[in-house]
């Protein structure tokens, strides 16, 4: 070790000349002091989100970012002058059901995804297999999705971004890639399922004379519905969107009076936990059916079709205040509709022969053989309820796979072309799988089953991003959720991985066999896990503290070699 002696006769130790060895010039914390300063510069607005680069997003005079939406697409909401600009923002106006109103829609387009086919499908076979005992899990589960939606609409209001954008900004080139690849093939899952589901609808309504393609092609057309109602301003499309859920309770409510279920049940059902050994695949079809992971981009970009300016408390927490009533409000509708299908079918198919069997493509052949005709025939009531619900989850699918493509890939172009390669994205392979699967009932259903693991092993790589910017002050500011939301929110996502982690466990069991396949799953199994752990510790908390503890004794340690020698 090289040293010098000074005037007092001391010995002095030289520095290195390696950086991170190098003696700090005025304490050993002053790497740890800097960055404490540069975070506080950041935050001197902290209501702006920050670039990955540390500079500052500047709203919507940035003209280089892709916006969800122009400034004259987004509604006007009545401003109230007394509490604009006056003091921190903590005081709320008072509640107004008018603005309540202004406000309404965002939620209910976001908890369509509630109700897709995939759902309804995990609705009616939980409801034939395991009777009325997992209603509490669809309830909790709802819950959960619920609070994550809400977590969604935080970040979007909070930060005036939605998630593709602010995934763009906090991770590198090829994890952002990564993570818009994995949004993607959670896209293409999902919309298949819708496809194929009013596709069924279709086959059904005209009484099996247009075959699934025939239904596919038709449902592939609504894109071009989309944009024909986006043109007529956002209050349009969601008014159309209203209908649609409307039909769907009507259908569905229409459906539980006719089988008439047991009130007794259904209570006990909703309020007693209970799980069986036979039950587990199907207890955790319903978890994954109910959080979708396109849901979790689009909800952060629908709240932004309200014109809210980020910069003011006041408007952000006003905002935040109706947008929870409401998507609450639409997640009460969407728990309903699926109580309802599970419950019918609880009612009609368990315990019998036919609860194993049953699916998608046969449920309404089903439903009219158990109830039968009526005034207006049961099979068709579920049709048209199907055909509401995958017409409404296919349009909102190639509104999610917009935001998701404009905020990952900045890509500047026109809405039809984008709707146009969203839907090609997804249309070519279901337009395969209806033509193979046409006469096949039982591999159709199973096919369903597959794309819902599918999706459920994408929820970490929505889940956890949003978790993270959310918790980060640098993002949210003054609206960075508080360390007990936090813990439940990571609870929810370990416990969601860790049913992944049972699907797939369970899909080698069944699926995969011999030794080459065998390693390949276990080699793509190997990169999944690396890439979800190096999401959870990229830029959390916890790995923040940990770098700068670890850091600051380093320093300390520096210090005191120094001051003994």
């Amino acid at each position: 070790m090289a040293s010098s002696v000074d005037a007092d006769g001391k010995s002095r130790v030289a520095s290195f000349p390696l950086r991170l060895l190098s003696l700090p010039p005025k304490s050993p914390l002053a790497p740890y002091e800097e960055e404490q300063d540069e975070s506080a510069e950041k935050e001197a607005n902290p209501l702006l989100p920050i670039r990955s680069n540390g500079d500052q997003l500047k709203g919507d005079d940035d003209e280089d970012w892709e916006r969800a939406y122009e400034a004259s697409e987004k509604v006007v909401i009545a401003e109230d002058d007394a509490t604009d600009g006056e003091g921190d923002g903590s005081t709320l106006p008072p509640f107004s059901w008018k603005k309540l109103w202004l406000f309404t829609g965002p939620g209910f387009l976001m908890s369509i995804a509630f109700l897709d086919p995939g759902n309804l499908e995990g609705d009616l076979q939980a409801g034939a297999t395991a009777g009325y005992s997992l209603l509490w899990l669809l309830v909790w589960a709802t819950a959960m999705g619920l609070l994550i939606q809400m977590l969604s609409a935080r970040l979007g209001v909070a930060t005036g971004r939605h998630l593709a954008e602010l995934c763009r900004e906090e991770y590198p080139r090829w994890a952002r890639l990564a993570l818009w690849f994995m949004a993607e093939v959670a896209m293409i899952g999902a919309d298949i399922q819708e496809v194929i589901g009013s596709a069924i609808a279709i086959k059904i309504l005209s009484r099996g004379v247009l075959p699934l393609w025939a239904g596919v092609v038709i449902t592939a057309m609504d894109c071009f519905i989309f944009l024909f109602l986006e043109n007529y301003g956002v209050r349009k499309l969601e008014a159309f969107f209203a209908v649609l859920i409307i039909t769907m309770a009507s259908s569905f409510a229409w459906m539980f009076k006719e089988a008439q279920p047991s009130e007794k049940e259904l209570l006990i059902g909703i309020l007693v936990p209970k799980l069986g050994s036979k039950t587990i695949r199907q207890a955790v079809g319903v978890v994954g059916c109910v959080i979708m992971p396109h849901n979790v981009f689009l909800h952060s970009a629908l709240v932004q079709s309200r014109k809210i300016d980020p910069n003011k408390k006041s408007h952000v927490r006003e905002a935040l205040r109706y947008y929870s009533i409401e998507s609450t409000v639409a997640l009460i509708v969407s728990l309903s509709i699926n109580l309802f299908v599970t419950t019918v079918f609880a009612k009609g198919f368990y315990g019998t022969k036919e609860a194993e069997n049953i699916g998608l493509e046969n449920a309404g052949k089903f439903l009219q053989d158990r109830y039968g005709g009526g005034l207006f025939p049961i099979l068709y009531i579920w049709g048209i309820g199907l055909l509401a619900a995958g017409q409404s989850s296919t349009i909102t699918g190639t509104y999610a796979g917009q935001f998701i493509m404009g905020g990952f890939l900045n890509l500047p172009l026109k809405k039809w072309i984008r709707s146009l390669i969203t839907r090609s994205f997804a249309i070519v392979p279901t337009i395969t799988v209806a033509l193979f699967f046409d006469a096949s009932d039982s591999g159709l259903d199973i096919l369903n089953q597959w794309l819902n693991v599918l999706q459920s092993v994408q929820i970490p790589f929505a889940l956890i991003p949003l978790i993270t910017l959310v918790s980060k002050e640098q993002v949210m500011g003054v609206f960075k959720i508080g360390h007990a939301t936090q813990i439940v929110t990571w609870i929810v996502a370990a416990l969601l991985i860790i049913i992944n982690g049972y699907l797939l466990l369970e899909f080698f069991s069944s699926e995969v066999h011999g030794l080459l396949l065998g390693s390949f799953f276990s080699v793509v199994i190997a990169v999944y896990t690396i890439f979800v752990v190096y999401l959870i510790l990229h830029g959390g908390d916890l790995s923040t503290r940990l770098a700068l503890g670890l850091r600051r004794r380093f320093w300390q340690d520096q210090n005191y070699i120094c001051n003994n020698l």
